[in-house]
Order: structure tokens, then C-alpha cells, then sequence
């Protein structure tokens, strides 16, 4: 009766959400100390990296913030670890009467922040192109020459190197697993719902 029971409750587990619960805390550590893109000027003499945990620009050598932003990047882990933390809580109780609401809430956020991060990137860069006639790849390297309204009418070329880091990756694939674990509860575990329900 016991073994019947434990299958019964491990035949309702999402395990997708278990995954991309703890896969969202994981992305939440990395990304506090590594950037989802990364843009670095000649030979590291200035680098901006780009995370929704932790944007920081540095310049030859010296990291520094912009409280703004700093403030933006805590809304986006306490959101985060939110969503993760919820996202577990649902995946080991689907049959409860609040389970919709908690994987309502938390599936969509890691989906968001990662649509999000690159529209904004995107954004950002043809921005400065437009304005200051600075062409930045989103990935990949180029030189460019720096307006001389910037550099005292001397003509400096500098080279730009840029790519996205090994943790926005990560938070693609808890992405991925969060659409997973939607898709599981619609299709197996809510028919499974109510299939107890009507007996």
C-alpha cells in the first residue's frame, strides 16, 4: 500500500519544474559572478558585462557600477529566486488547489528575463550606433574608428571583441525546462487531476 501510494505521488511530480527550479537558482549563483555578455574594448582596456544579476563596466582594470542598474540587477535576483523557489514548490505538489497559480506565476520568468536581456542589448547597441557612430557587434569582433569629436580629432581604431557568456546559455536551457514544465502539467499531470477528481 505504501509502494502504491509513493508512485502514485512520484507519477505527479514535475520533474521539468524540479529541474528548472533548481536550475534557476543555479543561473542566479552564476550569473552573480559571471556576465550573460560580455563586450571588451582592445586588450581588456575597458569591459562592459552585461548580466540582469550583475551589469558592471570596467575600465583598465577597475570595476565599478551604476546604482541604478545595481538596483535593477537585486529586483531581478529576488525575482528570480522567487520564481525558482516557487517553481520547486509547485513541482512536488501539482494536486494541490494552489498549484496552478504557483506554476502560473513562476514559468514564464526565466522566459522573460532572457527575451528581455537581448532585445535590451540589441537595443542598446543600435542606439550608440545611431548616436555616436560606434559599431558594436552583438557577437563577434570589429574594428572601428573612434569619432574624432571623441578622441581630439586624432584618428584611434580600436578593436571590439564580444560574445555571450556560458551562463546565458544556462538560462536558456531553464527556460526551455520552464515551457517543459508548463507543458507537462497541461498535458499529463492536470488530466491526471481530473480523472481522480471525477472518481
Amino acid at each position: 500500500m505504501q509502494t502504491e501510494n509513493t508512485n502514485k505521488y512520484l507519477n505527479v511530480i514535475n520533474w521539468f519544474g524540479i529541474v528548472g527550479g533548481i536550475l534557476t537558482i543555479i543561473v542566479i549563483i552564476a550569473s552573480v559572478y559571471n556576465p550573460w555578455w560580455q563586450l571588451v574594448v582592445g586588450d581588456g582596456i575597458m569591459k562592459i558585462n552585461a548580466s540582469p544579476m550583475n551589469t558592471n563596466f570596467g575600465l583598465f582594470g577597475t570595476h565599478f557600477v551604476i546604482p541604478l542598474i545595481y538596483a535593477l540587477n537585486i529586483s531581478s535576483i529576488l525575482t528570480f529566486a522567487c520564481s525558482g523557489t516557487i517553481m520547486l514548490v509547485y513541482s512536488l505538489t501539482t494536486t494541490k488547489p494552489y498549484a496552478k497559480e504557483l506554476l502560473k506565476f513562476s514559468w514564464k520568468k526565466p522566459i522573460y528575463s532572457v527575451i528581455t536581456n537581448v532585445t535590451c542589448l540589441t537595443m542598446i547597441i543600435v542606439l550608440t550606433n545611431i548616436i555616436t557612430g560606434i559599431k558594436i557587434p552583438l557577437i563577434g569582433a570589429t574594428t572601428t574608428t573612434l569619432p574624432t569629436q571623441y578622441t581630439g580629432n586624432a584618428n584611434i581604431i580600436v578593436n571590439l571583441t564580444s560574445a555571450f557568456q556560458w551562463p546565458f546559455y544556462l538560462a536558456i536551457a531553464t527556460a526551455m525546462l520552464c515551457i517543459l514544465a508548463k507543458i507537462y502539467h497541461d498535458k499529463k499531470i492536470a488530466p491526471t487531476i481530473q480523472t481522480k477528481t471525477q472518481q
